[in-house]
C-alpha cells in the first residue's frame, strides 16, 4: 500500500493549520501571563452557553418569536451563547480570586468544573434525548471537513471560518500589540498610563472563547487545548522576544498540522501493517496533529538553546570544565610565587605546597587530566614528565585570574563584616566572572591596594 496525498487531504491539512494558527496567536499571551489552563477551563465552559443557547432559541419557537431555528442565525447564536460563557468564566475567576482571596488556578478549577457540570445538567433535565457523538466531541471531525464545502466550491466551510477568525486575531493582535504588552509584561506600568489591564485581560478572554468555539468543532476539545498551548510553549523554549516567539508559535502550529495529517496517512503504512495489522489504513487526523506538536515541544525542551534540558547540561559541563582549567592555572601562578621567582621556573612535584601532577593535573580525574590537556592544547602550560610549567601566555592569564580573587578579597574586606577566613571561598566563586572593566572599577574604588587582606600582593594588570 503506498502513501497517497490528495487535494482532500491538503484542504483537511490546510483547515486544521488555521485552526492551529488562530488558537496559537492568544495562546502566546495566555502563557506569557501564565494562564494556560485558562483555555482549557473556557473550552469547557463552552458548554453551558451553548446549551443555553440552544433552550434560547427552543424557547423562542415555542413562544412563536422565532419560525427559523436552522442556519446562520441559530449558529451564531450558539456560537454567541459559548463565547459569553467564557467571558463569565473570566469574571468569575477573577472575583472568586480577588474577593476570596483564593488563588487564580484554584478559583479557575472551581468555577470550569461547576459550569462544565451545569451544562451537563442542562443537558440532562431538557435536551436529554439529543444524540452526542463522544468521538466527534474530542477528537473533532477534521477529516470530514472536505464534506461541507461553499456552494460551488470545493473551500471547506471550517477552512473560511478559522481562516477569518486566524486573520481577525492577528489584525487585533497588531492593533493591541501595545496594550497586550504591556498588560502582559508590567501590569502596574499599563494602570499608571491609563490601561485599563481588567479590560484587556476580558478582550483576551472574548478572543480566546471566539477562537476556540471556532476550532472546537474542526479539531475537538483534545486538539483545540493543545494547539492553544503548546506552540506558545515550544516558542516560548525557543526565543525571549515577542515577535519571534509569535511567528515560532505559528510555524509550530500551521507545520504540526500538515506533519500530524501526513503521520495520520503514513503511521498505517509504514508501522501497522508491516508488524501484520492489515485492517488498520488510517489513524486519527487530530491526535496524529497533538503528538506532533507534543514532540516537536519536548524536541525544543531537550535542545532549545537557552532553555533546553541538554543544552543547559552541556554549558554547566562547558563552564564546570573552564573553572577547573582557571583553577589549575591559579595553581600554578600561586607555586611560582611561593618559589619566589620572577622567571619562568619549572615547579617539581614534590615541592613544598606542590599539588599537581603533571599529567593528572589536581586530582588525577578524567576533568583533570582532560584541563591539562586542553591547557596544553592552548600554549598556557608545558608538561613534562617532572613538571607542569606557565607559559608567558599562560602566566598572563593566571595572573589576571589572582588579580581577580584578590582585588574581590579586598573588596568584600572593606564592605562586608566578614572574617578573614571566609573571604577565600566567596572570592574563588567570583573569580572566574569577572571581566577587565569590573577589576578596573573595583581597583579605583579601593585606592589602587597592593594587598589583599592576608597580606599577598595583588599582581598587576597583565
Amino acid at each position: 500500500m503506498e502513501i497517497t496525498w490528495t487535494s482532500l487531504d491538503t484542504w483537511i491539512a490546510v483547515t486544521a493549520a488555521l485552526a492551529a494558527m488562530s488558537c496559537a496567536l492568544p495562546g502566546v499571551f495566555l502563557v506569557l501571563r501564565r494562564q494556560s489552563m485558562l483555555g482549557d477551563a473556557l473550552s469547557h465552559t463552552a458548554l453551558p452557553g451553548i446549551v443555553a443557547a440552544f433552550l434560547f432559541a427552543h424557547w423562542m419557537r415555542v413562544a412563536g418569536w422565532w419560525d427559523e431555528v436552522e442556519g446562520g442565525s441559530f449558529h451564531a447564536l450558539l456560537f454567541g451563547g459559548a463565547v459569553l460563557a467564557g467571558v463569565l468564566t473570566a469574571f468569575l475567576t477573577e472575583v472568586i480570586q480577588k474577593i476570596g482571596r483564593v488563588e487564580s488556578s484554584a478559583a479557575l478549577g472551581v468555577i470550569y468544573t461547576s459550569l462544565f457540570a451545569l451544562g451537563l445538567l442542562l443537558i440532562r433535565l431538557f435536551a436529554d434525548n439529543v444524540h452526542l457523538d463522544a468521538e466527534c466531541v474530542l477528537f473533532g471531525t477534521v477529516e470530514t471537513v472536505v464534506f461541507n464545502t461553499l456552494p460551488d466550491s470545493d473551500i471547506p466551510r471550517a477552512a473560511v471560518v478559522n481562516g477569518c477568525v486566524l486573520l481577525v486575531n492577528f489584525t487585533l493582535l497588531l492593533l493591541c500589540l501595545k496594550e497586550l504588552r504591556l498588560t502582559t509584561f508590567d501590569p502596574a506600568l499599563a494602570e499608571s498610563s491609563g490601561i485599563s489591564s481588567s479590560l484587556v485581560h476580558y478582550v483576551l478572554m472574548a478572543v480566546t472563547s471566539v477562537t476556540l468555539v471556532a476550532a472546537f468543532e474542526s479539531v475537538g476539545s483534545i486538539l483545540v487545548i493543545t494547539v492553544l498551548v503548546a506552540p506558545a510553549a515550544t516558542a516560548f523554549l525557543l526565543t525571549e522576544r515577542l515577535w519571534s516567539m509569535i511567528l515560532v508559535a505559528l510555524l509550530v502550529a500551521g507545520g504540526s498540522a500538515f506533519l500530524g495529517h501526513w503521520l495520520a496517512i503514513a503511521t498505517p503504512v509504514l508501522i501497522f501493517q508491516p508488524l501484520g495489522f492489515t485492517t488498520v489504513d488510517d489513524t486519527n487526523t487530530a491526535g496524529m496533529i497533538a503528538m506532533a506538536i507534543g514532540g516537536l515541544f519536548f524536541a525544543a525542551f531537550l535542545f532549545s538553546p537557552k532553555k533546553g534540558v541538554i543544552s543547559q547540561s552541556v554549558q554547566r559541563s562547558l563552564l564546570s570544565f573552564r573553572i577547573v582549567c582557571e583553577d589549575l592555572l591559579g595553581i600554578l601562578y600561586r607555586l611560582e610565587e611561593f618559589a619566589r621567582s620572577d622567571d619562568a621556573i619549572r615547579i617539581p612535584t614534590g615541592a613544598p605546597g606542590a599539588t599537581i601532577d603533571p599529567r593528572k593535573g589536581l586530582s588525577g580525574k578524567l576533568l583533570d587530566r582532560l584541563a591539562v590537556w586542553r591547557l596544553t592544547r592552548q600554549g598556557y602550560v608545558e608538561v613534562t614528565e617532572t613538571a607542569c610549567v606557565l607559559t608567558d601566555s599562560g602566566r598572563s592569564v593566571a595572573r589576571q585570574l589572582v588579580r581577580s580573587h584578590r582585588l574581590w578579597e579586598a573588596y568584600m574586606a572593606k564592605h562586608f563584616p566578614l572574617a578573614s577566613d571566609h573571604l577565600h571561598e566567596m572570592a574563588h566563586r567570583v573569580e572566574h566572572f569577572l571581566d577587565g572593566s569590573l577589576r578596573e572599577e573595583i581597583e579605583t574604588e579601593l585606592d589602587g591596594p597592593g594587598e589583599d587582606p592576608h597580606g599577598r600582593s595583588i599582581p598587576d594588570e597583565p
